[in-house]
């Protein structure tokens, strides 16, 4: 097991059958919708409002996520600019029914702050 996640938990759910291949692994572009989201909660705190995704790096998958997988997205602030959040994500895996936890994916999300009309607002 890697070292414990280095932040909260800000979103958690169970990997379902629809999000699967036909080899029971959770789809990737599921698990990154899931940690947008993840990543939006301190995002959205933060701000105090709406923001939007500019870009993902860094995304890493070390093992796949099977149905039935308890995933927990652990995001936190790791960079702030004038208007941009960084924000760290890592998905921890909690395997049904042995309890094995494993660490399954990384990566770092930028939002921009934005405003009802969808422009960029310096942040508070």
């Amino acid at each position: 097991m890697s070292a414990p996640p280095k932040s909260a938990v800000a979103l958690q759910t169970i990997a379902m059958p629809a999000d699967a291949n036909v080899n029971g692994d959770i789809f990737g572009g599921w698990l990154m919708a899931q940690m947008d989201l993840g990543a939006s909660v301190p995002a959205r705190m933060r701000a105090r409002g709406r923001v939007a995704t500019v870009a993902v790096e860094g995304m890493t998958f070390h093992k796949p996520v099977l149905v039935g997988d308890l995933v927990s997205i652990h995001a936190d602030i790791i960079k702030e600019g004038h208007t941009s959040l960084h924000i760290g994500v890592e998905v921890w895996v909690t395997r049904q029914p042995s309890g094995e936890r494993l660490k399954v994916t990384e990566a770092r999300f930028i939002f921009v702050a934005v405003d009802k009309a969808g422009k960029k607002r310096p942040l508070p």
